[in-house]
């Protein structure tokens, strides 16, 4: 399934309370892939990253922001989409309440962050980002496992009945400089051009639509 455009949505107590569009993602292989998790092989961290397809992997960085990425490769075969940003669609106060507890879960981590209160932040850009996106839905790694394909989920991802009619851009992943070439090279982010809910730079290199 190809993930930009689709709708990724969090459901409690069996009622959907938080929906949003899919608008920027980057894909990462298997150990050839030194971007990605799987560099050094199956591991306990990594294990997700191997299938079945579909399932979610969450992970942590800086040891205070989430990232969610859905498993793409065969069972076996290591390969996972991180999904970068979102652009709200319904549910904006429980995504803002999301963020404020994950905004006090990190200031008790870091008592004294030398940071003032953050301002407002625009709707379109609550769940810009991989870790604003998972402060927005309130998913960390318990996630971990779950079947993002199957309706029955707490957290999925569907087709949405109006597909995106957007342009499409594809580009070099962001923050991968380590990796070396060709990695840092790759085009494996694509974001839709128009959504004001991207993370990162503006897009140039046009893609496939």
């Amino acid at each position: 399934m190809s993930l930009i455009g689709t709708l990724l949505i969090h459901e409690r107590q069996g009622v959907p309370d938080r929906v949003a569009r899919i608008v920027e993602v980057e894909a990462y292989g298997g150990p050839e892939d030194r971007a990605s998790h799987a560099r050094a092989g199956r591991t306990r961290r990594t294990a997700p990253m191997f299938g079945p397809p579909g399932l979610a992997y969450v992970y942590l960085v800086y040891g205070m922001y989430h990232c969610l990425n859905v498993v793409t490769g065969v069972e076996g075969e290591a390969g996972a989409i991180l999904i970068r940003s979102v652009e709200p669609v319904a549910g904006i106060e429980a995504m803002r309440s999301g963020v404020a507890e994950a905004r006090a879960r990190r200031r008790a981590v870091r008592s004294t962050s030398g940071h003032g209160p953050a301002g407002r932040v625009p709707d379109e850009r609550i769940a810009a980002g991989p870790g604003r996106l998972c402060a927005a839905f309130g998913i960390d790694r318990s996630f971990t496992g779950i079947d993002v394909c199957s309706p029955a989920s707490a957290l999925r991802v569907e087709q949405d009945s109006r597909p995106d009619a957007r342009a499409v851009i594809q580009t070099p992943r962001i923050g991968i400089g380590y990796a070396g070439e060709p990695w840092a090279s790759v085009p494996w982010r694509l974001v839709v051009t128009a959504s004001r809910s991207i993370s990162g730079p503006r897009p140039l290199r046009r893609g496939p639509d």
